[in-house]
């Protein structure tokens, strides 16, 4: 194996690869108690709070994108809505070349893959779009013939920092530098940067971009619950007389709040209770609402992308308009995760076992295509015949189906209907007469086609004559009243002349057979 050097270019130590160096702490610089950000923050420790994060000191932010995740259920539910798509999504992986050696490698990666705790990583690393970065820690296991990763531990975002001068190197917190932290060690970590706008990473978080839309719709619930305290209930309003003592005030102003509560009280009984109803106050609780949803959908559009499958009732068609919207993030989602596995996780997985190479396994997380099924076969059966060659795999591929097993049973075509049997043998005297009809065939046949052949000329007039109107009129009451009003010029005399001589040969051929038959019956008798 190939000697083996960080990115710094010293050696790589092997021991530390099997130990735990960013774990948790009660009473060290990583603790995993941490106090609220969101609450009572004011839209001016807000911009606070953001500015402090984009010049590195990233701890409340990141508290306050963990609070925003459980406060509010509709950014909770789209940002787990992206989150689900990639893991929904199968993970395969893509030797370098067909060589030997590099399928070897490509076995070994896929083992690793299929392993339960990969897929535990893989979504935890997605808690990267939320917060702009998500970091796992490997600890390696030696102790078979390759090197493999035992597990995966979750680490904390807020025990992460960013480098002095450029504000794109994740360094860990520590004790020997608990500002600006330490360098991570090589192979030890898997970090996930998503790059969700052109920005530093630090401000490409969603609960950055969302954060103004969240603590708006936090002050209009707010105002909304107390608008409906006082408003949900008529005012109460207590009257005592001239006479009445200072103790009685008080039992009356207690029986008064009492009804707001407990729907009970006591007072004496010189004094009484009204209740005034309190006139227009929809309009307020309409005006809450509207605005909650106004900001509901503005996250929705930063998060997915789009609001039609989530705020809006759509039709079909518009979802399918939106729903490539939410593809185009799926897609981009997904490459630069398996960008980030192939990095952190596969390039270490084979330089520890096989040494440094010149190629890679890459990881690939799948978007399926959205394939149109009945198009595509229609294509292929229209193609086929005229000499295109077609892979059964490719198709199966297309349409979702996979490779029949050996011992499977199979769909056929349905069979051919059986061929018609001969009609048995005519005897001899109808043979005489079919004989006889061949020797001598009938005019009707000869005449009905010499008629055809004189109507086609008139007959295609027409056609171009209607074909004309069609491409004049722009709809269909519009060609109706263009067909009406063009009928009286329609070549109509050729065409009458024609079937009156079509009438006239019907006739006489009738005639002739009514004689012959007579004749037939004479000869008999």
């Amino acid at each position: 194996m190939g000697r083996i050097v960080g990115p710094d270019g010293e050696p790589l130590d092997l021991d530390v690869l099997e130990e735990e160096i960013a774990g948790p702490s009660l009473t060290g610089i990583r603790q995993v108690w941490t106090e609220s950000a969101a609450s009572g923050l004011t839209p001016s420790q807000l911009v606070t709070l953001l500015e402090a994060a984009a010049d590195g000191r990233s701890h409340d932010y990141l508290t306050l994108a963990d609070d925003m995740e459980e406060r509010d259920q509709h950014y909770y539910s789209v940002l787990g809505t992206r989150k689900l798509a990639i893991e929904s999504l199968d993970v395969t992986v893509e030797a370098a070349t067909d060589d030997a050696a590099e399928q070897r490698h490509a076995d070994l990666v896929r083992a690793v893959v299929r392993d339960d705790a990969f897929d535990v990583m893989l979504s935890e690393q997605l808690d990267a779009l939320g917060k702009g970065y998500a970091v796992n820690e490997i600890v390696w296991d030696r102790s078979g013939r390759e090197w493999v990763p035992e597990r995966y531990e979750f680490r904390d975002p807020r025990w992460f920092t960013w480098d002095r001068d450029t504000r794109r190197q994740i360094r860990l917190l520590h004790e020997d530098d608990p500002t600006f932290g330490v360098p991570l060690k090589p192979y030890k970590f898997v970090v996930h940067q998503p790059r969700l706008r052109t920005a530093l990473p630090v401000k490409s978080g969603l609960a950055r971009i969302v954060a103004f839309a969240w603590i708006c719709k936090a002050y209009a619930l707010k105002d909304w619950l107390a608008f409906a305290e006082v408003f949900g209930m008529p005012l109460r309003l207590g009257k005592y007389g001239p006479n009445a003592k200072r103790e009685d005030i008080a039992a009356l102003r207690r029986a008064v709040a009492n009804l707001g509560t407990d729907a009970a009280a006591v007072m004496p009984e010189s004094m009484k209770i009204e209740f005034e109803q309190v006139g227009n106050v929809t309009g307020g609780a309409e005006l809450f609402e509207r605005l909650c949803t106004y900001l509901d959908k503005q996250i929705s559009k930063a998060v997915l992308g789009q609001t039609m499958t989530t705020d809006d009732g759509s039709s079909m068609a518009q979802a399918k308009v939106h729903n490539e919207v939410r593809i185009d993030l799926l897609t981009a989602d997904a490459k630069q995760l398996s960008a980030t596995l192939t990095r952190d996780l596969v390039r270490p997985l084979i330089d520890l076992n096989f040494g440094p190479q010149k190629a890679y396994p890459r990881i690939r997380i799948q978007v399926p295509e959205q394939e149109d099924v009945p198009k595509l076969v229609d294509a292929v059966t229209r193609l086929v015949p005229f000499g295109l060659k077609v892979g059964m795999s490719t198709i199966r591929d297309k349409i979702g189906l996979p490779d029949p097993d050996d011992d499977e049973e199979l769909l056929t075509p349905p069979a051919k209907a059986p061929a018609p049997e001969p009609a048995p043998p005519l005897s001899r005297a109808r043979n005489a007469e079919e004989r006889q009809r061949i020797a001598d065939p009938s005019p009707v046949p000869a005449l009905a086609d010499q008629l055809g052949s004189e109507a086609a000329a008139p007959m295609r007039e027409w056609i171009e004559d209607v074909r004309d109107l069609v491409d004049q009129a722009s709809s269909l009451e519009e060609l109706r009243d263009l067909v009406l009003e063009a009928y009286g010029d329609l070549p109509t005399q050729q065409l009458g002349e024609l079937m009156a001589a079509a009438f006239a040969a019907a006739g006489a051929h009738g005639r002739e057979a009514v004689i012959e038959e007579s004749e037939q019956i004479d000869d008999g008798g």
